[in-house]
């Protein structure tokens, strides 16, 4: 049975670009109102948002909310500004999420006297100590999921999260180990909440694509290095297509793991897993990278 979606409204994070952003206009395109929340409100999201300018009729609208989804009062107010502009929160897609930038990565550790040049932001005598990955793709998706929840079952109404994982999720690779984690328990997390749908009405489930076509690839000269014209990349808006399937596929959304590569999708099963083959499930300028790596650390080792 496929559910609609017309008329309902969603909150989405991290849907200034890339693949949340075509999320949240294959929602409006389908009369689903969109709050979008990040921290910047780039160019082609601000284009969706003049298409979609609140009004009093019936149309879908699309909101913008400046957030910063690591601050819980931040998360707080954007769920008090969704209440403002819609009479129901029906979607959440806690979206939000960075692909360990050497501002938070585990081989760039926090400044400290023997590392002081370090590109680390993360603080090595924070209290309590914290990584910016963890922080972004781990709690406050977790965060924002306990307040999606709270607020459906306190009102006695249904609801969907749709998460944002990766192949990474199930996955390893020594490149990126912050991320890998973070994905790893992102899936866990959305697996442990599966039995709310057929117990409350809640659905929860998680994408899980390969490489996709962002801005980050452009924009982060640390992953800009990592593909050339012949990377297979996958195009946001089979990410998106994926999401909708989420939302509206009454046999998805009991913590279902959902694999996306080029052309292809599978649920992911929870035990024995066969390995993603897919176009587009790594890019091969990060496994060579992988070489580097490994010598760096033989011949410098890492200052912490």
């Amino acid at each position: 049975m496929v559910l609609s979606v017309a008329g309902k409204n969603a909150i989405i994070t991290g849907g200034g670009s890339g693949i949340n952003l075509e999320f949240a206009r294959l929602l409006l395109d389908i009369g689903c109102s969109v709050l979008i929340a990040d921290l910047h409100c780039r160019p082609e999201a601000q284009s969706l948002l003049d298409q979609f300018p609140p009004s009093s009729s019936d149309k879908p609208q699309a909101v913008f909310h400046k957030t910063d989804v690591t601050s819980w009062p931040q998360l707080t107010s954007l769920w008090s500004t969704a209440l403002t502009h819609f009479p129901s929160i029906d979607i959440v897609v806690p979206g939000a999420g960075i692909f360990e930038p050497q501002w938070s990565s585990f081989w760039d550790p926090p400044q400290s006297e023997s590392n002081p040049s370090s590109a680390s932001r993360d603080d090595a005598n924070g209290e309590p100590g914290h990584y910016a990955v963890l922080d972004v793709n781990l709690a406050a998706p977790i965060r924002l999921s306990q307040m999606a929840i709270g607020h459906w079952t306190s009102h006695k109404q249904k609801g969907c999260l749709v998460h944002v994982g990766s192949i990474a999720g199930y996955c390893t690779a020594i490149n990126t180990p912050l991320y890998f984690a973070s994905k790893h328990g992102l899936h866990a997390f959305v697996r442990s909440l599966g039995g709310l749908r057929d117990e409350l009405g809640i659905r929860v489930g998680c994408v899980a694509p390969g490489s996709v076509r962002t801005p980050m690839w452009a924009e982060d000269p640390t992953k800009a290095c990592l593909v050339d014209e012949n990377t297979v990349l996958i195009e946001p808006k089979e990410i998106a297509e994926a999401m909708y399937s989420l939302v509206v596929d009454e046999n998805l959304g009991n913590g279902t793991i959902y694999e996306c590569g080029k052309g292809s999708t599978r649920v992911v099963p929870e035990y024995n897993l066969d390995p993603p083959n897919v176009a587009g499930a790594m890019v091969p300028g990060y496994e060579n990278a992988q070489r580097d790596l490994y010598e760096n650390l033989r011949n410098n080792g890492m200052k912490v």
